[in-house]
């Protein structure tokens, strides 16, 4: 079969480019090396205990408007589990709750967020300022920050030294995968901007219920029913490249020819995909051995008993930072998935001291696990999990598109690493993919952001 459109990887991006390439009328080959959908943001079978595990927990959440389109257009929506409260440790005393009240955003969680114990009025006071300044800068004000840490920022805003431990840390380290003292300023404000302060659904936390595997289960069916093509388990092992366009894509099972090519694969990996005249014809293509990396930690536990009495839990201050129920047995034996996201420090730990770390932090968090032991850990280690998001790196972000002032003009680029504007996320990798699909075929394109309420627009936010 001759593909009209091969796209490389099968990641959330490249699904996301194949569906709407499929939309739109022609056809796409899709190659993946693995013989599963879904990348990094999958699941697999512990050959241990034979349990499907995902490989890491990963969260939607409301201002993921064009992630939440592809969970629509797949029909995966109803396994979609929304949560409005975010539950934060705060031992011995029972877990703090953030959630919206009744007023407008951006000042739906001032009752709850007032209402916590883990941060005095000093250190909420400081949190209040520097949102205000995040409001009145308005999102293009974000750009004015690019190149400084986000903890520049905090110290500008006379942040605590217990606000930044206990409630900016751990939500600037889980979404982008960085200490704040070392992100790069814009990307941590845009998780405040837009994901806590323009609307009150934005930071609405969507978990599925079913194995990550299953959500992507219907893009099979989808692309074969367009004429498309999926072969998994193939390899690329080069781009098709005749010194002006691309033609294909060489794998371990021959060429596959194509009038386009969507490359949907991490950006070392289109970096060994390239030819040294490749990256000579195409500017987007000669810097992707600049990109660094950091990596995430998942660590499942199963315990003889329920020690998690929350959907999930914030750990402030600690190594582990999130907890998630993932479901107790029929014998009462739960099952926790924990998170370390930034956790390079943890890399080259076994999975005995990885164990015993966690271990003791859900007896921190979790009184209920005192005394206890967890029979089994299953630890998941992800050391290229995303981009590192460091100041400069902005620079280096590839657009989808072929660059005007000269490029291979039918190759398209996806993956959150490049140009999405936003973090290395779900979203952002879902973002990729429509924006490539677009710029090959002139239809489509992302879907809009959430608007921002009327309240916060009058403060700035705009």
């Amino acid at each position: 079969m001759t593909a009209e459109v091969v796209v490389i990887g099968g990641g959330i991006a490249g699904i996301a480019a194949a569906i709407r390439v499929a939309e739109s009328g022609r056809r796409p080959v899709l190659i993946e090396t693995r013989r599963k959908l879904g990348g990094r943001a999958t699941s697999f079978t512990d050959p241990r205990t034979g349990q499907m595990l995902d490989n890491c927990q990963h969260v939607a959440m409301g201002c993921c408007t064009n992630l939440l389109d592809l969970y629509r257009r797949l029909g995966v929506l109803d396994r979609i589990d929304w949560h409005p409260v975010t539950w934060w440790a705060q031992p011995p005393h029972e877990p703090d709750r953030l959630e919206a009240g009744w007023l407008p955003a951006p000042a739906q969680f001032t009752g709850s967020f007032l209402r916590m114990r883990l941060l005095g009025w000093r250190d909420k006071l400081g949190v209040a300022r520097a949102m205000w300044r995040l409001m009145r800068m308005g999102i293009g004000g974000r750009r004015a920050w690019q190149g400084r840490s986000f903890g520049a920022f905090l110290q500008a805003t006379g942040q605590t030294s217990r606000a930044c431990e206990l409630f900016w840390e751990p939500v600037v380290v889980s979404a982008c995968n960085l200490p704040s003292d070392q992100v790069d300023a814009p990307f941590a404000m845009q998780v405040f901007q837009e994901g806590f302060l323009g609307h009150r659904f934005a930071s609405t936390m969507g978990l599925s219920t079913v194995p990550l595997l299953e959500l992507y289960d219907p893009a099979e069916a989808m692309i074969r029913q367009a004429g498309g093509e999926l072969r998994l388990g193939v390899s690329a092992q080069a781009i098709a490249f005749d010194g002006r366009r691309v033609t294909g894509v060489v794998t371990d099972e021959g060429l596959v020819e194509g009038a386009a090519v969507i490359s949907a694969v991490p950006f070392d990996r289109l970096d060994r995909l390239c030819s040294p005249a490749m990256k000579a014809a195409d500017r987007r293509l000669q810097r992707l051995g600049e990109i660094g990396v950091s990596p995430i930690l998942g660590v499942h536990l199963t315990y003889p008993v329920q020690v998690l009495q929350t959907p999930h839990l914030v750990l402030p201050g600690r190594g582990t930072q999130w907890l998630f129920d993932k479901g107790t047995d029929g014998s009462g034996h739960q099952h926790v998935h924990a998170v370390i996201s930034g956790a390079a420090a943890w890399m080259d730990l076994d999975e005995a001291e990885i164990g015993r770390r966690v271990h003791e932090d859900v007896v921190w968090a979790c009184p209920r696990a005192r005394g206890l032991a967890p029979s089994s850990i299953r630890s998941v280690k992800e050391r290229r999990a995303t981009f590192a998001a460091v100041p400069g790196f902005a620079a280096l972000r590839p657009s989808a598109r072929p660059d005007p002032r000269g490029g291979i003009d039918n190759l398209l680029l996806a993956g959150d690493w490049c140009d999405t504007g936003w973090p290395a996320t779900m979203e952002g990798a879902v973002r990729s993919g429509y924006a490539a699909a677009a710029a090959l075929t002139g239809s489509g394109g992302m879907e809009a952001d959430l608007p921002l309420a009327p309240l916060a627009r009058l403060a700035g936010l705009r």
